[in-house]
């Protein structure tokens, strides 16, 4: 499914009831966290910062536009994307669930693993950090096509889709993943830290207001 469908409404509508609430809880919340924990701590270990900064860029670029999503819920009726209920064991924002922020919390530092070496170095005559932002972002939107063909994901709106998913959303994660850790240090800690506070910031105004 390439684009959302009007008539899916009734199943993202469905979803808000289900927002932080319990009633699916199940221990592989704890397992996944404690994987990804583990994941970052070997990275620490190894003092392989590169990859623990490009993980935590895209981390905290991914709950600004979980965030941006739930608030044009609020604002519009619906979510541009929305988990259902009975897919997961916790839904954090509605179109986030444990499962897929815990997949995200990786995404970046595994995926930055198959950069070259060389920030500069051209494949094809395009800057290969450019490259493998674009080829990601692609396979990602490609897997939105199966996950929305299924009822665990949802696209309402018939404009949204694989393609401007694509275009705005994954792009900009993966450059986030794959230029940042190109910058100095302080450039680093700046960008991740600056997002991160805006992110924590939001939420605790935004969800004890019922916007997200």
């Amino acid at each position: 499914m390439w684009f959302g469908k009007p008539e899916y409404a009734v199943f993202a509508e469905r979803a808000q009831s289900a927002i932080r609430s319990g009633d699916n809880f199940n221990w592989t919340f704890i397992a996944l966290l404690a994987l990804v924990v583990y994941v970052y701590a070997s990275e620490i270990q190894k003092k392989n910062f590169r990859a623990v900064s490009a993980g935590l860029a895209l981390y905290a670029v991914h709950w600004f536009y979980e965030i941006l999503n739930a608030v044009i819920s609020t604002a519009s009726g619906y979510a541009l994307w929305t988990v259902s209920p009975e897919s997961t064991s916790f839904i954090l924002l509605i179109g986030v669930s444990w499962e897929l922020s815990m997949m995200f919390a990786v995404a970046g530092l595994t995926m930055s693993k198959l950069l070259p070496e060389d920030p500069k170095r051209k494949i094809l005559g395009v800057n290969n950090r450019w490259l493998f932002a674009v080829g990601n972002a692609a396979f990602f939107s490609a897997v939105e096509i199966f996950l929305a063909s299924t009822p665990a994901f949802i696209w309402v709106y018939p404009w949204w889709g694989a393609i401007p998913v694509f275009v705005t959303t994954y792009v900009p994660f993966f450059l986030a993943a794959f230029l940042v850790p190109d910058l100095a240090p302080k450039k680093q800690i700046g960008f991740i830290a600056g997002l991160g506070a805006l992110d924590v910031v939001l939420l605790a105004v935004l969800i004890p207001l019922g916007i997200v």
